[in-house]
Parts: structure tokens; C-alpha cells; sequence
């Protein structure tokens, strides 16, 4: 996020009631000097949050999310999970989706977010616009589609709530499509960040990278099948998180150790990534912006539910990038969140704040 004085919030609010006003009645409204002024509005100008003249000022104030909403079925055994059996257990039904789950999260940490996705006219589809508008998700921009279902997730956690198996019922996204990201462009351009996950169709997916390619664009890749999606584009994006196999896959480089890990970033790096998480499992998280790099491990705990932990990571990494975190505060942050996203039944914590991941980071230990 690019970082702004006090005194330039002040010039910036002038000009939006007025983007002709002179330098000078700008000084004199403030009781500065013109060329104090002048040199602010370079300054502004640099920054690019304005432009030309009379000055248009570069309103980028949200995080656009482009991507899955969905309704989540989650099933879990109340013992060790037996096969071809009927297993005693709870189930909870909950909002759901890749995209949405990363917006949500987002919101709860405070941040103006905007959603971008279909659902069906259906019960489901009013539930996910209903429920994620209390929560704080700007969803006015949400495509209703007629006879399609919303979205369905199931899946059935193993004795250590973790996923054992998943049917994605996703037909409703391939309504997803270049007419929405044009009838939503003006919108999406005004972003901070943009959120793609690869729930898209491919070539919807590629076609919206491009039309976006200038904007910070943050990529969850959501599957191994998925992520292939992003391989030809995956220089367009500033951020992104796959985890070992996805990271082969795009980079085509097996990661066996750490020289791997170093090697597939590179690659990575040279395509024009900025920032690279490589998501390890229980071994942790790589980290690389092409300067530093590292492994970080979370504590170690038993997952309430771990469904929700990647979308609360990715959250936390456009959270950090929008707040100026350096590379290693950014991990700590995110390994963070995705804690206290494993500590919920819920697929997201309603507890999620900064402070509250702040207490977990102090645990994230540096491995290598």
C-alpha cells in the first residue's frame, strides 16, 4: 500500500471537492506556502495517486476478490474415521468458497473488500449474499445466475479434523464471465489488491489477469489441477502462495530441499513475482522477495478444522501488504492467521483480529 502524509491526506481532500483548484488556493487554505504545496503535489504525483491536471485523484480505497463462493458441508467423525461406514459425528454448514473465504477474512481483519463472484438465485445463493454483507463484504457487485445452484462444498474430516475427502459441485463459475469482469472493470480497477483464485474458467481466469495486469495482483491457487491455470500468467502477479506440489507444477522444478525451494522462487522471481510463499505442510512456509528467504514453522497443535487455514493465510498476506509488513513479518503474520483458523470449528474465526494473530506470532519459529 502506498503510504501518504498527513499533510498530503489534506491537499488529496481538496482537490476531490475541487480538481482545478490552483496551487496557491491550496496554500492558502492550508497556510502553507505555494511551492511547500508544489512539492507535495509532485510527490502525490509520484505516488500516482494523482494525476494530470486538473488533478484526478487515484481513489484506490478496497481489495477486490475475484474468485469461489460457495456453501461448505463439512462432516466429522466423533472417533477415527472408518470407510464404507456410517460414522457417528457432527456436521456444520457454513459459507464457504475459496474467494469468499479469503474476502471474509479480510473483512473481519478490518479491511473494505469487495467480492466478485456468481451464485444462483436459490436459498443458498441468498444466504451467502445475506450473511457476507453483515459481516462487512461489500457484495453489491455479486452476478445472480437463474437456473443454476449455488456453489456446494462437502467434505468429511478424518479423526484429526483434517480433510479426508471433498466433492465440489462448481458448475455455477463457468457463468463467471468476460462480460462481468467488463460490466466490473471500473470498479476493479479502483483496487489496492487484487485476489484471483483459480475457481475461474482458464481462459476467463487469464483473460481478467490481463485485464488487470496493472494493478498488485495476488494469487490463491486453490488445487495442483487449478493452479496450472495461472502457469502462463504467473509473472502477473506481485504475491503468491502455492504449496509444494503447486509450486512444481508452475515452476517445473521438483523441490526436494531447500536449494529447491531457492530455485523454484528464483524461477518464480525472474517471471516478475515479487513475493513467494511456498506452503510446506507440517514443515511450514518458504518465504522469498528475491532478497531474503527463510522457512517458518507454526506451533504445533491439533486443527479444530484446517479447511479454512490457506484462505486465512492469503488474507493475512494482502492484510500485511496493504499495512507495509516486511517479508518476514508478513510469514509470521499469516502463519498467524491460519493458526487461529485451525483453532476454529468454523472455516473462519470470528474471533480473527491483528491483535489476536499478534499473540500467535510471538510462537512462529524460524527453521532455516
Amino acid at each position: 500500500m502506498i503510504k501518504i502524509t498527513q499533510r498530503e491526506f489534506e491537499i488529496i481532500e481538496i482537490i476531490k471537492k475541487n480538481p482545478f483548484v490552483s496551487q496557491q488556493e491550496i496554500a492558502e487554505v492550508l497556510q502553507i506556502t505555494r511551492s511547500s504545496v508544489a512539492v507535495h503535489i509532485t510527490n502525490l504525483t509520484r505516488k500516482g495517486i494523482i494525476r494530470g491536471r486538473g488533478y484526478v485523484v487515484d481513489e484506490r480505497d478496497h481489495v477486490s476478490v475475484i474468485g469461489g463462493a460457495n456453501m461448505d458441508i463439512v462432516g466429522y467423525p466423533y472417533h477415527e474415521l472408518k470407510r464404507q461406514d456410517s460414522n457417528p459425528g457432527g456436521v456444520k454448514v457454513s459459507m464457504g468458497g475459496v474467494g469468499r473465504n479469503i474476502a471474509e477474512n479480510l473483512a473481519r481483519l478490518g479491511t473494505h473488500t469487495k467480492m466478485f463472484t456468481v451464485v444462483g438465485e436459490d436459498i443458498y445463493g441468498d444466504q451467502i449474499i445475506k450473511e457476507s454483507e453483515k459481516i462487512g463484504i461489500d457484495m453489491s457487485h455479486v452476478k445472480r445466475v437463474q437456473g443454476e445452484g449455488t456453489g456446494t462444498y462437502l467434505a468429511i474430516l478424518n479423526h484429526e479434523n483434517d480433510m479426508d475427502l471433498a466433492i465440489a459441485s462448481m458448475n455455477i463459475f463457468k457463468k463467471l464471465d468476460r462480460k462481468y469482469l467488463e460490466d466490473s472493470k471500473q470498479v476493479i480497477l479502483k483496487s489496492q489488491v487484487i485476489v484471483f483464485d483459480t475457481n475461474l474458467e482458464e481462459e476467463i481466469f487469464r483473460y481478467g489477469v490481463d485485464l488487470f495486469k496493472e494493478n498488485d495482483l495476488f494469487l490463491d491457487t486453490v488445487s495442483h489441477t487449478k493452479a496450472l491455470r495461472a502457469k502462463s500468467v504467473i509473472g502477473a502477479f506481485h504475491t503468491i502462495k502455492p504449496n509444494r506440489l503447486e509450486a512444481e507444477a508452475l515452476s517445473g522444478i521438483a523441490i526436494q530441499n531447500h536449494d529447491d525451494l531457492e530455485r523454484a522462487s528464483g524461477f518464480f522471481h525472474s517471471k516478475g513475482v515479487k513475493n513467494v510463499f511456498i506452503t510446506l505442510g507440517p514443515e511450514g512456509v518458504f518465504y522469498s522477495d528475491g532478497l531474503k528467504n527463510g522457512i517458518m514453522k507454526a506451533p504445533k497443535m491439533i486443527p479444530k478444522n484446517a479447511t479454512g487455514a490457506g484462505d486465512a493465510f492469503q488474507a493475512a498476506l494482502v492484510y500485511s501488504e496493504l499495512h507495509g509488513f516486511q517479508i518476514k513479518e508478513k510469514v509470521r503474520f499469516a502463519i498467524g492467521a491460519s493458526v487461529m483458523a485451525m483453532n476454529a470449528y468454523e472455516t473462519i474465526n470470528p474471533d480473527l483480529s491483528e491483535n489476536e494473530i499478534r499473540k500467535i506470532m510471538k510462537k512462529v519459529e524460524e527453521v532455516k
